[in-house]
């Protein structure tokens, strides 16, 4: 399935049914009177939050989405019916703004929580709201107002505890596959992975937190390079980041301490409160000789940034308990005396 995390769309919301004008004619009631009733409210566009979905495909192709107005009045003293509001569909995590003002009318990150993103039109008044001691039989009423009509820009922000960030082949993709249940794809070159990738990553029996494998990052990416942009803005609702760095031996040359240099560069630039996360670092194919022994260096140099480094290895297992046992502590801190 592709996978689209922004789109525009033209939502128009239901116009009010007109007031009815008619009169009360049956045999025995003299002078009957004004019988016209209200015209029906006009439906609103209603958005939720479906956790079914991880995509904004299906409104991509959608374009126009129109609710259903209201009935017009009718005599014998009868209202409209209101007309059905319409309900869209949306991911966990999107933001709807409106795409003419840049406006942020809702952020949709509940579960079961209505947002009514634009107003039906309210039903006419019929003629018999307009009987006075002096006009006993009007012969006007209202017409129905129109719905609102509103052009949206969405974006989807995928909701995750811990994003998952690290340049192309530093192994992100083996890690979610081997912690959770999420199943991106794997191969040897760069940008396997295209699209962002949540997974429910079971601590123990009782514990768990959501991952999300963030794609595109690349020297650059804060100002457009690769993927940088479109996938940088996923990272932005994590509480906190884990950072995999590896010792690559295609790429002579390349330190991964430099690698972690300059993915906190690019998080800096794009955004501050972001790079001043939480976070653990970890080299990641501790399977492989070269990783190891390039492990012992490159904790003596982290620690001089004040910075635990650790080992893991997704393909044995070699410590994912204990990267699992830190990560959940920045994401629920433990209680203190405090």
């Amino acid at each position: 399935m592709k996978f689209v995390d922004s789109c525009e769309l033209k939502v128009s919301a239901g116009r009010g049914g007109n007031g009815c004008v008619a009169f009360r004619r049956e045999k025995f009631v003299p002078f009957g009177g004004p019988s016209g009733g209200d015209g029906g409210r006009g439906g609103d566009i209603v958005f939720r939050a479906d956790s079914g979905k991880n995509s904004l495909l299906d409104l991509a192709w959608q374009h126009n989405v129109k609710a259903e107005g209201g009935e017009h009045g009718m005599g014998s003293d009868c209202y409209g019916k209101a007309g059905k509001d319409f309900e869209v569909a949306v991911p966990l995590g999107t933001q709807v703004f409106d795409a003419d003002t840049g406006d942020l009318l809702a952020d949709i990150n509940t579960l079961d929580v209505a947002v009514v993103i634009a107003h039906g039109g309210r039903g006419g008044r019929g003629n018999i709201h307009f009987a006075t001691s002096t006009e006993r039989a009007p012969r006007r009423a209202e017409p129905g107002e129109p719905g609102e009509e509103r052009r949206l820009r969405l974006e989807l922000k995928v909701m995750a505890d811990i994003g998952l960030l690290g340049f192309p082949n530093v192994g992100k993709s083996t890690f979610i596959r081997a912690v959770s249940r999420a199943r991106p794809k794997v191969a040897d070159y760069p940008f396997t992975t295209l699209t962002p990738h949540l997974g429910v990553v079971a601590v123990d029996d009782e514990r768990s937190f959501v991952m999300a494998d963030i794609p595109g990052l690349i020297p650059g990416a804060s100002e457009g390079a690769g993927l940088g942009i479109q996938f940088l803005k996923h990272v932005e609702r994590t509480r906190a980041l884990l950072h995999l760095i590896t010792v690559t031996e295609e790429e002579e040359g390349r330190d991964p301490v430099e690698d972690f240099k300059c993915l906190m560069g690019e998080l800096e630039a794009f955004s501050p409160e972001l790079a001043a996360r939480p976070m653990v670092v970890a080299l990641s194919k501790a399977d492989l000789t070269h990783v190891r022994e390039a492990y012992a260096k490159l904790k003596t140099r982290f620690k001089r940034r004040k910075i635990e480094l650790h080992l893991v290895s997704a393909a044995t297992g070699e410590g994912v308990r204990e990267l699992l046992e830190a990560l959940w502590k920045l994401h629920r801190p433990q209680p203190t005396d405090d």
